[in-house]
């Protein structure tokens, strides 16, 4: 199955697909109407449109449900996430590839990819974030609104990344519900 482009809702971005161009801005970025973590003018609290307002119905459906949740980081553009590569290579050397995308290679830089993490911020962007019921809640439901959770556990090998609890991606609500269902990752699905 081809791949989709880079102003695609379903590209598949990661170690051996990067954006192109490398310096790819989403066109309509915007600020959800949801919890933020920073200011709205922080440009990481920014998400595509159709993201943007996915996430706005997702938060409804999880406050309604007594899940507080807000968005950490969304869009994160090629420079951005370079120097916050850079920063880990320099502290944890090569074993950083792990922990954070190289620049290019990153989900944020779409405006599709967004860390949730509780409004108290109890675990925030760490694997403890899976114990608390906000991170069971989206695992079960985020697909109803065109999300689905990145990197699974036990998908290592196949996603190149360590259990991301907080770390959901928009793809619309047809592919998410199909990832769901049949449990894939977006690797699994356009290698088939």
């Amino acid at each position: 199955m081809p791949l989709p482009t880079s102003d695609s809702l379903q590209i598949l971005v990661n170690k051996q697909h990067p954006l192109q161009p490398k310096t790819y801005v989403p066109s309509d970025l915007t600020v959800p109407d949801v919890l933020l973590a920073a200011y709205p003018d922080n440009s990481e609290m920014q998400l595509r449109l159709p993201a943007a307002i996915a996430l706005a119905k997702l938060f409804q459906a999880a406050s309604s449900n007594n899940i507080y949740v807000m968005l950490s980081s969304g869009y994160r553009s090629y420079d951005d996430q370079n120097a916050l590569y850079t920063a880990l290579v320099s502290q944890l050397g090569s074993s950083a590839t792990d922990e954070v995308a190289p620049p290019g290679t990153s989900e944020h830089q779409t405006g599709l990819a967004a860390d949730i993490i509780a409004w108290n911020y109890f675990c925030p962007a760490q694997a403890c974030f899976a114990l608390t019921h906000a991170a069971a809640w989206l695992e079960s439901n985020a697909y109803r609104y065109g999300f689905i959770l990145r990197y699974p556990a036990y998908k290592q090998a196949i996603t190149g990344y360590e259990y991301e609890p907080w770390h959901y991606r928009y793809v619309g609500i047809k592919l998410a519900t199909r990832l769901h269902q049949t449990g894939l990752t977006l690797e699994e699905y356009y290698v088939r």
